[in-house]
């Protein structure tokens, strides 16, 4: 059972008490007519309650000492506005609160913020697909989904991409035991893609230019990748006069691109 502890900075979970029912019912009594130390034994008495539904997310990414405040306050919200006459357990009624205040807290403090009628229609439309499901067996289309919901079918792909969580540029990628592939190796700058392309293009037009002995060297040297003494046997010459018409091909080459 120890993998499933849930540890909260400054707080000993181990001590924290549990109340019975009857120590809860006479809590609440108390509460109700205006002992607010009632209350603070109330909130005290069930935090475990709020420590057994993080468990949910103890392998998660979020800070649990975060989702446990904001866990409490969705206890406190339920003690507040717990109704003794329906007979109902306390942790019945609170679970479903305390959930629900951290999913909350979850959704609304993604790092990407998204409007929240963005996020509502995302919900909607998980909601149309589950009950198009259940009715028919199958899942729907974006074109049906937006004849249902009367809207314009471009905006499902958008509204769902917002409940996605973005993705670190340092997230790793890809480790063969070797160095690490992370996304941002794998991101391109389109601004340098373009820089490239224009040099390309200067390049190209300025080997165009050359004699045609220069361009046919700088081909098959760069090109198709022989040596200077293949291209020297070729062309029945030195190495040492590939090497020095190699050179002043490049030189003018780069005279041609300034």
């Amino acid at each position: 059972m120890a993998r499933y502890k849930v540890d909260i900075t400054g707080l000993n979970t181990n001590n924290i008490k549990v109340l019975k029912s009857s120590e809860t019912l006479e809590l609440f009594q108390k509460y109700q007519s205006g002992d607010l130390q009632a209350k603070e034994e109330l909130v005290n008495g069930n935090l475990k309650l709020v420590l057994s539904i993080l468990k949910r997310f103890n392998n998660s990414k979020y800070n649990l000492d975060d989702l446990f405040q904001v866990g409490v306050i969705g206890l406190i919200k339920a003690i507040d506005n717990f109704d003794l006459s329906y007979n109902l357990k306390l942790s019945t009624y609170a679970c479903p609160l305390i959930l629900g205040e951290i999913k909350r807290y979850i959704r609304d403090n993604t790092s990407v913020r998204v409007s929240r009628s963005v996020k509502d229609l995302a919900y909607q439309i998980l909601k149309c697909k589950e009950d198009y499901m259940t009715k028919y067996g199958l899942e729907p289309s974006n074109a049906e989904i937006a004849k249902l919901l009367e809207i314009e079918e471009y905006k499902i792909s958008y509204a769902l991409d917002s409940l996605k969580e973005p993705m670190s540029i340092f997230e790793p990628i890809y480790n063969d035991g070797g160095d690490t592939i992370y996304l941002l190796d794998q991101l391109a700058d389109k601004k340098e893609k373009n820089k490239d392309r224009d040099m390309m293009i200067s390049v190209n037009k300025a080997i165009q230019k050359l004699r045609d002995r220069e361009r046919n060297i700088l081909m098959e040297r760069f090109i198709i990748g022989k040596t200077q003494m293949e291209i020297a046997d070729r062309l029945g010459i030195s190495q040492a006069q590939v090497s020095r018409i190699e050179k002043s091909a490049i030189n003018n080459v780069r005279k041609l691109i300034k």
